[in-house]
């Protein structure tokens, strides 16, 4: 019989800075995408251990809140060069796990870098307020940390949207409670080392690995006071729901279906390489891929470019693998299904294999054309490197197809009218839009969230907003004059 070999030890969960093994007796294997190969298992942990992460948590908690921000952000200054300096076994890591190219798994790790650079900033943005409202009357205003706090990150990227808590919930004066997903735990917790190599005390970052299981428990924990959670909409409303009904505050950002509208004097090699690039980008495997193309007018040159440029993507070469077998089938089933529908497929990456790595889960960069708003490749996330061609005659058509769906994470416009890109500017409904730019993802201090089916809840998780979020507000007005004169305001 043939032994199977794995590349990492098995996982544990890591709590109070010690790994600790769950009391879960189910594990799931840890697949890489790159070429199928075994890495590790990982555990499905039970409410039990969630205790056990909130308890040290709790314990951990009081004494870094008490610590002035300025004292807290030191450790963030350390982490930011650990990881500086580890760059590349983290981009190595990513790539492994997830399936990225290296380009792409390190731009990861520098973002994760630029995201822990806004929160060494956060003294000088949480200052506070005091105003001598009346004589002799003071008004303050301080932020407090909110406590515990639960995040749920998704696959896609492993570093970078766990780095979007992480430094600016824990600097803030939280302690965290981290569930990777189960497809990439292994980032998640060399993050973990890194943290505690930068000095963050024992109990103030906690991973617990698993499933819905640990999902639900910790919507339900009551000593967790605020939920966040990546991933798809589905999921996002039920841990919206979940979390609220036991009176958390909660962001729960869901998935997309980004249009990038296209006029006719729009750029064309620009814009072809823009759309390529945001369709293919990360496999197709992010919130903000460019996942549906409205071209208005006469734009088939544009389109011929666009082919072009997806032709020059090669799995395995400039684009990674997708996550798993299963989202490989799903992907092909969508593009098959267009094309029984009437779609017309001008690239198709259906049957991708890189010669090597065949155990991979690979599919091309595939371009549709013909698409109807009605098919389900024009109004559901797919995913994967995949762009949907619909037409239109009209901008106020376009903008009605993009309106039209669900979703409103992102949206984008290709054109040289600023008059056109204004109207677009206003109209459009998601949350972040862009012109000429084929991912509009805000960088530090913007935060990043969308509209509509897109996110649940108020506020959000990153840039100077994330402020909002990650800690409430204590008022207090003072009064030591007791020879001063008295009126309605004091």
């Amino acid at each position: 019989m043939e032994t199977i070999t794995q590349k990492y030890a098995d996982l544990t969960n890591y709590i109070n800075s010690k790994p600790i093994k769950s009391h879960g007796q189910r594990r799931l294997e840890v697949l890489s995408p790159l070429d199928g190969s075994l890495l590790c298992h990982v555990p499905m942990s039970t409410r039990a251990d969630l205790d056990q992460a909130v308890a040290a948590a709790q314990k951990a908690q009081p004494a870094w809140a008490a610590m002035p921000i300025k004292e807290r952000v030191q450790v963030f200054f350390r982490y930011r060069h650990l990881l500086e300096k580890n760059i590349d076994e983290l981009t190595a890591l990513i790539q492994e796990e997830n399936g990225k190219t290296w380009t792409e798994a390190r731009a990861e790790v520098e973002k994760s870098i630029e995201l822990t650079e806004f929160a060494c900033s956060l003294p000088q943005l949480v200052q506070g307020e005091l105003l001598e409202v009346s004589k002799g009357v003071e008004c303050r205003v301080e932020r407090y940390p909110v406590g515990i706090v639960a995040c749920v990150v998704p696959f896609n990227f492993p570093c970078m949207v766990p780095n979007w808590t992480i430094p600016n919930a824990i600097a803030l004066g939280n302690a965290m409670i981290m569930k990777p997903s189960e497809l990439v735990p292994l980032s998640t917790m060399r993050l973990a080392e890194l943290l505690k190599e930068a000095g963050l005390p024992d109990g103030i970052f906690n991973v617990v690995h698993g499933d819905r299981e640990i999902v639900e428990a910790l919507c339900d924990h009551p000593d967790i006071d605020a939920v966040s959670f990546v991933g798809s909409t589905a999921v996002a409303k039920q841990v919206f729901i979940r979390s609220s009904s036991h009176l958390k505050r909660c962001v729960a950002l869901g998935g997309a279906k980004n249009h990038l509208i296209v006029l006719p004097d729009a750029n064309p090699n620009m814009t072809a390489s823009n759309v390529a690039a945001s369709m293919s980008g990360c496999a197709g495997q992010r919130c903000m891929a460019a996942s549906a193309m409205v071209a208005v007018g006469s734009v088939q040159h544009i389109i011929d470019l666009l082919c072009e440029e997806a032709r020059q993507i090669v799995p395995g070469k400039n684009l990674g693998a997708v996550i798993s077998r299963q989202a490989k089938e799903r992907i092909e089933r969508y593009i098959t299904e267009a094309e029984q529908q009437g779609a017309k497929i001008l690239v198709d990456g259906r049957n991708a294999i890189v010669p090597g790595k065949e155990g991979g889960f690979y599919v091309g960069p595939t371009v549709i054309d013909f698409v109807q708003p009605t098919m389900s490749v024009a109004r559901e996330e797919i995913f994967g490197p995949v762009i949907s061609i619909m037409r239109s005659n009209t901008l106020d058509e376009a903008l009605a197809i993009e309106n039209g769906n669900e979703y409103g994470n992102a949206a984008s416009v290709f054109t040289q009218s600023g008059g056109a890109a204004r109207y677009v500017m206003d109209k459009a409904s998601a949350g972040m839009i862009g012109v000429n730019i084929g991912v509009p993802v805000p960088r530090e201090p913007f935060s990043f969230g969308g509209w509509n089916e897109s996110k649940f809840g108020v506020g959000d998780i990153t840039g100077k907003s994330s402020i909002e979020f990650w800690t409430k507000l204590k008022k207090t007005t003072t009064k030591w004059d007791a020879a001063a004169r008295t009126n309605w305001m004091s």
